[in-house]
Protein backbone atom coordinates (compact mmCIF):
# COMPACT_ATOMS: atom_id res chain seq x y z
CA UNK A 1 0.00 0.00 0.00
CA UNK A 2 0.77 3.39 -0.66
CA UNK A 3 0.06 6.91 -0.67
CA UNK A 4 1.05 8.68 -3.79
CA UNK A 5 3.77 10.87 -2.88
CA UNK A 6 6.76 10.25 -4.30
CA UNK A 7 10.01 9.90 -2.14
CA UNK A 8 12.69 9.65 -4.97
CA UNK A 9 13.56 9.89 -9.03
CA UNK A 10 15.13 6.72 -10.27
CA UNK A 11 16.93 5.96 -13.39
CA UNK A 12 16.84 2.76 -14.92
CA UNK A 13 20.07 1.93 -15.43
CA UNK A 14 19.89 -1.42 -17.04
CA UNK A 15 16.63 -3.27 -18.58
CA UNK A 16 17.83 -7.34 -19.07
CA UNK A 17 15.62 -9.72 -20.35
CA UNK A 18 15.63 -12.84 -18.88
CA UNK A 19 12.40 -14.36 -18.96
CA UNK A 20 11.13 -11.71 -17.50
CA UNK A 21 12.04 -8.11 -17.69
CA UNK A 22 14.88 -7.51 -14.97
CA UNK A 23 15.22 -3.69 -14.62
CA UNK A 24 18.34 -2.09 -12.43
CA UNK A 25 17.32 1.57 -10.58
CA UNK A 26 19.53 3.89 -10.05
CA UNK A 27 17.99 5.57 -6.98
CA UNK A 28 18.73 7.90 -3.60
CA UNK A 29 17.66 5.73 -0.76
CA UNK A 30 20.18 4.01 1.63
CA UNK A 31 19.45 0.72 0.13
CA UNK A 32 20.82 -0.95 3.21
CA UNK A 33 17.57 -0.60 5.14
CA UNK A 34 15.51 -2.16 2.48
CA UNK A 35 14.94 -6.05 2.47
CA UNK A 36 14.59 -8.18 -0.41
CA UNK A 37 11.17 -9.15 -1.04
CA UNK A 38 10.16 -5.32 0.17
CA UNK A 39 7.83 -3.74 -2.38
CA UNK A 40 8.34 -0.39 -4.12
CA UNK A 41 5.84 1.89 -6.47
CA UNK A 42 7.78 2.31 -9.76
CA UNK A 43 6.05 5.10 -11.49
CA UNK A 44 2.73 3.19 -10.09
CA UNK A 45 3.55 0.35 -10.36
CA UNK A 46 4.08 -2.41 -7.52
CA UNK A 47 7.25 -4.06 -7.87
CA UNK A 48 9.14 -6.38 -5.50
CA UNK A 49 12.88 -5.71 -4.64
CA UNK A 50 14.67 -9.18 -6.10
CA UNK A 51 18.38 -7.40 -5.65
CA UNK A 52 19.97 -4.93 -4.33
CA UNK A 53 23.45 -2.94 -4.22
CA UNK A 54 24.66 0.65 -2.82
CA UNK A 55 22.81 2.88 -4.64
CA UNK A 56 20.27 0.32 -6.62
CA UNK A 57 17.24 -1.65 -6.71
CA UNK A 58 16.45 -4.73 -9.02
CA UNK A 59 13.33 -5.24 -9.95
CA UNK A 60 11.83 -8.28 -12.25
CA UNK A 61 9.06 -6.98 -14.69
CA UNK A 62 6.27 -9.64 -15.63
CA UNK A 63 5.33 -9.76 -19.58
CA UNK A 64 1.92 -8.76 -17.76
CA UNK A 65 2.87 -5.71 -16.30
CA UNK A 66 5.70 -4.55 -19.23
CA UNK A 67 1.99 -4.97 -21.31
CA UNK A 68 -0.55 -3.22 -18.70
CA UNK A 69 2.03 -0.40 -17.90
CA UNK A 70 3.15 2.76 -20.16
CA UNK A 71 4.77 2.40 -23.40
CA UNK A 72 8.06 2.71 -22.80
CA UNK A 73 8.32 3.12 -19.22
CA UNK A 74 10.58 -0.19 -19.12
CA UNK A 75 13.72 1.04 -21.29
CA UNK A 76 17.05 1.81 -19.68
CA UNK A 77 17.37 5.72 -19.05
CA UNK A 78 13.83 6.26 -17.84
CA UNK A 79 13.39 7.95 -15.51
CA UNK A 80 10.80 7.05 -12.87
CA UNK A 81 8.86 8.14 -9.42
CA UNK A 82 9.72 5.81 -6.48
CA UNK A 83 7.77 5.50 -3.62
CA UNK A 84 8.29 2.85 -0.68
CA UNK A 85 5.44 1.16 1.20
CA UNK A 86 3.23 2.90 3.65
CA UNK A 87 4.25 1.80 7.27
CA UNK A 88 2.11 1.90 10.59
CA UNK A 89 2.18 5.88 11.70
CA UNK A 90 3.26 6.85 8.47
CA UNK A 91 1.86 10.62 7.39
CA UNK A 92 -0.93 9.62 4.66
CA UNK A 93 -0.41 12.61 2.67
CA UNK A 94 -1.90 12.06 -0.37
CA UNK A 95 -4.77 8.96 -0.69
CA UNK A 96 -4.38 5.44 -0.55
CA UNK A 97 -2.90 3.74 -3.24
CA UNK A 98 -2.30 0.00 -4.58
CA UNK A 99 0.52 0.31 -6.97
CA UNK A 100 -2.25 -1.64 -9.42
CA UNK A 101 -2.26 0.36 -12.83
CA UNK A 102 -6.03 0.81 -13.88
CA UNK A 103 -5.40 2.22 -17.36
CA UNK A 104 -2.94 4.19 -19.45
CA UNK A 105 -4.22 7.82 -20.59
CA UNK A 106 -2.32 9.76 -22.86
CA UNK A 107 -0.86 13.80 -22.51
CA UNK A 108 -3.04 15.77 -24.89
CA UNK A 109 -1.74 19.06 -23.49
CA UNK A 110 0.63 21.11 -21.21
CA UNK A 111 -0.01 24.67 -20.27
CA UNK A 112 1.53 26.83 -18.05
CA UNK A 113 -1.01 28.68 -15.98
CA UNK A 114 0.59 31.32 -13.43
CA UNK A 115 3.55 29.34 -11.75
CA UNK A 116 1.83 26.04 -12.44
CA UNK A 117 0.85 23.65 -15.63
CA UNK A 118 -2.08 22.42 -16.24
CA UNK A 119 -2.03 19.13 -17.92
CA UNK A 120 -4.71 17.39 -19.90
CA UNK A 121 -4.95 13.29 -19.68
CA UNK A 122 -7.05 11.81 -22.69
CA UNK A 123 -8.37 8.12 -21.39
CA UNK A 124 -10.55 5.22 -22.50
CA UNK A 125 -14.35 5.46 -21.58
CA UNK A 126 -14.08 1.96 -19.49
CA UNK A 127 -12.33 4.38 -16.69
CA UNK A 128 -14.91 7.24 -17.29
CA UNK A 129 -16.99 6.60 -14.35
CA UNK A 130 -14.22 6.66 -12.14
CA UNK A 131 -13.06 9.83 -12.20
CA UNK A 132 -15.01 12.89 -10.78
CA UNK A 133 -13.65 16.31 -10.72
CA UNK A 134 -11.97 16.54 -7.19
CA UNK A 135 -11.79 13.29 -6.67
CA UNK A 136 -8.34 11.54 -6.30
CA UNK A 137 -6.12 10.04 -9.34
CA UNK A 138 -2.60 8.74 -9.38
CA UNK A 139 -0.37 9.30 -12.39
CA UNK A 140 2.82 7.77 -12.72
CA UNK A 141 2.39 7.15 -8.83
CA UNK A 142 1.93 10.65 -8.13
CA UNK A 143 -1.51 11.29 -6.26
CA UNK A 144 -3.29 14.40 -8.03
CA UNK A 145 -6.68 16.00 -7.99
CA UNK A 146 -9.08 16.03 -10.56
CA UNK A 147 -9.87 19.72 -11.77
CA UNK A 148 -12.32 18.80 -14.01
CA UNK A 149 -13.22 15.98 -16.46
CA UNK A 150 -14.83 16.18 -20.24
CA UNK A 151 -16.66 13.15 -22.09
CA UNK A 152 -15.10 12.81 -25.78
CA UNK A 153 -15.62 10.80 -28.94
CA UNK A 154 -13.58 7.85 -27.41
CA UNK A 155 -13.31 8.29 -24.04
CA UNK A 156 -13.11 11.24 -21.75
CA UNK A 157 -10.01 13.59 -20.88
CA UNK A 158 -9.48 15.39 -17.49
CA UNK A 159 -7.50 17.93 -16.31
CA UNK A 160 -4.66 18.17 -13.57
CA UNK A 161 -2.60 21.15 -11.60
CA UNK A 162 0.73 20.14 -11.16
CA UNK A 163 2.33 22.97 -8.76
CA UNK A 164 5.83 23.70 -9.41
CA UNK A 165 7.46 21.50 -6.04
CA UNK A 166 5.41 18.74 -7.66
CA UNK A 167 7.01 19.01 -11.00
CA UNK A 168 11.00 19.13 -9.09
CA UNK A 169 10.11 15.82 -7.10
CA UNK A 170 8.78 13.97 -9.42
CA UNK A 171 9.17 13.03 -13.37
CA UNK A 172 6.73 15.85 -14.63
CA UNK A 173 9.06 18.16 -14.94
CA UNK A 174 9.39 16.61 -18.65
CA UNK A 175 5.71 15.81 -19.22
CA UNK A 176 5.15 16.57 -22.74
CA UNK A 177 1.80 15.97 -25.00
CA UNK A 178 2.35 12.26 -26.50
CA UNK A 179 3.32 10.81 -23.54
CA UNK A 180 1.90 7.85 -22.39
CA UNK A 181 1.25 7.37 -18.08
CA UNK A 182 -0.47 5.33 -16.00
CA UNK A 183 -3.01 5.53 -14.14
CA UNK A 184 -4.58 4.06 -11.18
CA UNK A 185 -8.27 4.79 -10.37
CA UNK A 186 -9.21 5.93 -6.68
CA UNK A 187 -9.39 2.69 -4.88
CA UNK A 188 -13.08 4.13 -3.48
CA UNK A 189 -14.64 4.57 -6.63
CA UNK A 190 -14.05 1.14 -7.68
CA UNK A 191 -15.86 0.13 -4.74
CA UNK A 192 -18.56 2.24 -5.19
CA UNK A 193 -18.72 1.87 -9.03
CA UNK A 194 -19.54 -2.11 -7.88
CA UNK A 195 -21.81 -2.00 -5.41
CA UNK A 196 -24.31 0.66 -7.54
CA UNK A 197 -23.72 -2.00 -10.32
CA UNK A 198 -25.22 -4.23 -7.80
CA UNK A 199 -28.03 -2.51 -6.65
CA UNK A 200 -29.46 -1.83 -10.13
CA UNK A 201 -29.43 -5.65 -10.08
CA UNK A 202 -31.22 -5.93 -7.22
Amino acid sequence: MFTGIVTDIGTIEVADTRGDLRVRVTCGYDTAGIDLGASVACSGVCLTVVDKGAGWLAFDVSGETVSRTATGMWAAGRRINLERALRLGDELGGHIVTGHVDGIGTVASVTEEGGSHRVVIAAGPDLAPFVAPKGSITIDGVSLTVNAVRDTANGFEFDLNIIPHTAAVTTFATLAAGQAVNIEIDVLARYLQRMEALRGKA
